[in-house]
């Protein structure tokens, strides 16, 4: 049994329903006899695979569908083992080079290159080169993507890259300005209603229009969240109505608690409470990035107005630094410390 954000994904360039003006661009790309460097990017939940998937198909045919997973073992220079999961066909390949952290650069410098250097297989088909799909380029280290844009340079006879990311101020102008670049923006509120409405009548259930548009609204305009919950919705309620509550994450539940016993509670042996906290929250594979992030915003919403914009300020200092290393719970617990100080200071001064 897959969830519904599986089977009822668009798998063509004409099943796709919004964002129009991409999609006629991805369609002149794929008739192309050739293929530039991409770059896609944009927020989470807005499209980015599935157009790539649909640009894919309308290059090399449903042979792209044809696809196994190789787990590829790594080893450091300091004899330390890693293993990559790469989705893979005849025509393209599909990695994430930071799920190895700060040995990025290895899986770059070994796997493309050699993907690179072989030429394609299926002898009928028109291009001849291969499609390499690089998911969050933005969190490759500067190491790794120095790499890569020598790999670009190299093998642009034979491979094509494909990025995406969610944001381009991570990636370097060297990279972006070898790319096409294109932007993929979050779909609106009534888009994502209206694509909640198809499926619901797919999967024949009742959707009241008012509920479809609580969870779009509650989704923060990211599809794949919106019908993750329209699922869960659907699940916990056999027979759904306008009044039906939205599912909330339990991790994001978590997280607003944990928020305000930060501000209720600005003391070190809070400290410490909070620490186990962040633990159990990082467990659960929450990215660091989004964690800090949303325990800035929930924060704020229980400060002072005064002290908001430096809350926000020491979010963005504490993520950055987050990406210089791996221990990820140590600008966590630091962020929550200069959070807890700040409202401390600004409580004392009320008083």
């Amino acid at each position: 049994m897959s969830l519904w954000v599986d089977d009822y994904r668009p798998d063509s360039i004409k099943t796709l329903s919004y964002h129009n003006d991409i999609t006629e661009q991805i369609k002149r790309l794929g008739n192309s006899g050739d293929l530039p460097h991409i770059l896609f990017y944009g927020p989470s939940g807005a499209g980015k695979k599935t157009r790539i998937n649909a640009l894919l198909k309308e290059i090399f045919g449903p042979g792209i569908e044809k696809v196994h997973i190789d787990m590829r073992q790594f080893t450091t220079p300091s004899n330390k083992k890693l293993e990559i999961a790469v989705l893979s066909s005849n025509f393209h390949m599909e990695l994430n080079p930071s799920d190895a952290g700060i040995h990025d650069r290895l899986v770059i410098q070994t796997l493309i290159k050699e993907i690179a250097q072989t030429q394609q297989i299926d002898a009928n088909s028109a291009r001849k080169f291969k499609v390499i799909v690089i998911s969050e380029a933005d969190c490759l280290s500067k190491a790794a993507q120095q790499a890569l844009r020598r790999t670009m340079e190299k093998y642009m006879g034979n491979l094509r890259l494909i990025l995406c990311a969610n944001t381009t101020s991570n990636i370097l102008s060297p990279i972006r300005s070898r790319c096409l670049l294109l932007r993929v923006p979050a779909p609106s509120c009534d888009q994502i209603a209206s694509i909640l409405l198809d499926i619901g009548n797919k999967v024949e259930i009742d959707l009241p229009m008012q509920l479809a548009t609580n969870i779009a609204q509650s989704s923060g305009r990211n599809l794949r969240k919106a019908i993750l919950m329209l699922e869960a919705a659907h699940l916990q309620n056999q027979i759904l109505s306008p009044s039906t509550a939205v599912p909330i994450p339990e991790w994001e539940i978590y997280i607003k608690e944990t928020a305000r016993f930060i501000v209720r509670n600005p003391s070190p042996q809070s400290l410490l409470e909070v620490r186990t906290r962040l633990y159990e929250l990082l467990a659960k594979c929450i990215p660091p990035p989004t964690l800090i992030r949303m325990l800035a915003l929930e924060i704020s919403k229980s400060v002072n107005d005064r002290i908001k914009p430096e809350i926000i300020h020491q979010a963005a200092i504490y993520e950055h630094r987050m990406k210089g290393g791996q221990k990820f719970i140590v600008h966590l617990e630091a962020f929550v410390a200069k959070a807890m100080s700040i409202h401390k200071r600004e409580m004392l001064n009320l008083y």
